[in-house]
């Protein structure tokens, strides 16, 4: 009998929080910040791996591509695309219960099994899905608008919420709260995204309604309670969670869903109370975060941050700084394993043989142990197009009869030990969809832009327009005299 795959009590943003602490990382300037987080470096510098010059790219390409939006994919990697996605879609539609429109947050990925867990998180990816799909013409028109209507009706009504926020697990069938998981800021916040999407691309005046009054529920006060920065989250036997949004991490939807959301929101302060943290990696700088690399992809998938900067950075060329500075952490590590190459990396939270894992780089977090997680490249499409694509080619191509089942690529492999999940994870599906459509044709960022919510959000956070001629290598990150960079060993 299959078991079933442990999670942590904590929520998964909990369990990050506390696993930040752990940093192998050297202060460049000393600060009372640097000095706290000194405290946590490893006693034995001579135990970690020693920095090494970055691997040369292949016919001394440049590190960077200026633009990776001006990329335009070939008609072979359209069709691999379009057959990546339609798997995906495959698994929102299939793991989706008809009547309550709440997804299933993981699934064996061959097909259907007897697992009842919903992830409010994965029904926001889904309803994304629906609109995708209804694009392209993947499944009956009427069916979608149904089941865009059956889940916003569902989730509105039945689905038990605190102050407009939801669950993070719940019974797909009954909508009720599951494994005592807590009201989740970040979960809640990428099902409102999917919500808006729905909202302006399906012209539906029912939809619009339910929409709009799932937005303007959420009480973003309650959430702050008092503080400069968003809690995580909530639960009815320990109240808030303590840890909060106060770092760097896919915690910009939040922040600008509640900047967003008029006279209910929060006040424009909130942007600037959270930090920006500055890595340095092989003379390369970025804002970054000790947690896998899902935390560059989510708020992407939404948001439009191409072209636009606030006073601090250039997001959506940081993503592309991170992914990089991924990619050449990976092609490091083929010292220990040798399946790490130019058309084989890429780590982030997923399952492992262990169960799952959230890890990823750099700094080394979690055991690696040469595992290729899909979603780290697939939804890094529109940060490094070509050499992203390349590697789902290479995943779709050598291990189509393991790592490749009826939903897609499954959630993660090792061929260097022959494991390989039996499993697929919505919200790793649903990056996957959602940034391939943003890669190939900006869809999902142009209609969820049309919302008054991410626009307004957007304006209050104080972000312009990014100067036409920036490019990654001068994009990097505003440092504040005397703030700490943080170089990666």
């Amino acid at each position: 009998m299959e078991q079933p795959v442990r999670r942590n009590q904590l929520s998964r943003r909990e369990w990050l929080h506390r696993a930040s602490t752990v940093a192998a990382v050297i202060p460049v300037g000393f600060s009372p910040l640097a000095r706290l987080l000194a405290v946590n470096l490893p006693q034995n510098p001579q135990s970690q791996p020693q920095n090494v010059a970055a691997p040369p790219t292949e016919n001394n390409a440049p590190l960077f591509r200026s633009d990776p939006t001006k990329y335009r994919f070939t008609k072979d990697d359209e069709a691999l695309l379009e057959e990546i996605q339609q798997a995906c879609f495959h698994f929102f539609w299939d793991q989706t219960n008809p009547t309550t429109g709440l997804v299933k947050d993981r699934s064996q990925a061959n097909g259907p099994d007897s697992r009842n867990v919903a992830s409010i998180a994965a029904t926001g990816f889904g309803l994304t899905a629906l609109a995708i799909a209804d694009h392209r013409g993947w499944e009956n028109k009427r069916l979608i608008r149904e089941r865009v209507l059956n889940t916003l009706r569902f989730v509105e009504s039945r689905v038990p919420q605190a102050h407009g926020f939801f669950c993070h697990f719940l019974n797909m069938e009954t909508g009720e709260r599951v494994l005592q998981s807590e009201i989740s800021s970040i979960d809640t916040a990428i099902f409102i995204c999917g919500v808006l999407t729905c909202r302006t691309y399906f012209q539906d005046a029912e939809i619009y309604d339910l929409a709009t009054k799932l937005v303007t529920r959420m009480d973003w006060g309650w959430l702050l309670h008092g503080d400069k920065t968003l809690s995580m989250g909530w639960t009815p036997e320990k109240g808030f969670i303590r840890a909060h949004w106060d770092s760097y991490s896919e915690l910009m939807m939040v922040y600008l869903l509640g900047l967003g959301a008029g006279s209910g929101g929060m006040s424009a302060e909130a942007w600037d109370a959270w930090t920006r943290p500055v890595f340095e990696f092989n003379g390369i700088r970025y804002i970054g975060s000790h947690a896998p690399l899902f935390v560059h992809q989510f708020s992407h998938a939404w948001f439009d941050f191409r072209g636009k900067r606030d006073k601090y950075a250039d997001y959506f060329m940081n993503s592309v700084i991170a992914t990089k500075v991924h990619k050449l952490w990976c092609l490091e590590l083929a010292r220990q394993f040798p399946d790490y190459t130019e058309d084989l990396w890429g780590i982030s939270a997923s399952d492992s043989a262990r169960g799952y894992a959230v890890w990823g780089g750099p700094p080394a977090m979690g055991r690696i142990d040469g595992s290729v997680v899909p979603c780290a490249t697939g939804g890094s499409l529109p940060f490094l197009p070509e050499e992203t694509i390349r590697v789902l080619r290479t995943i779709r191509d050598k291990y189509d009869k393991t790592a490749w089942k009826r939903y897609g690529f499954v959630d993660a492999f090792n061929p260097l030990t022959n494991w390989y999940s039996r499993d697929v994870i919505g919200i790793d599906v649903g990056i996957i969809l959602v940034m391939a459509e943003n890669a190939r044709t900006g869809f999902v960022w142009e209609q969820f832009m049309k919302n008054d919510v991410a626009k307004t959000g957007m304006l209050r956070a104080g972000f312009h327009a990014a100067p036409p001629d920036e490019t990654p290598a001068n994009a990097q990150p505003v440092i504040p005299k005397g703030y700490p960079v943080w170089v990666l060993q």
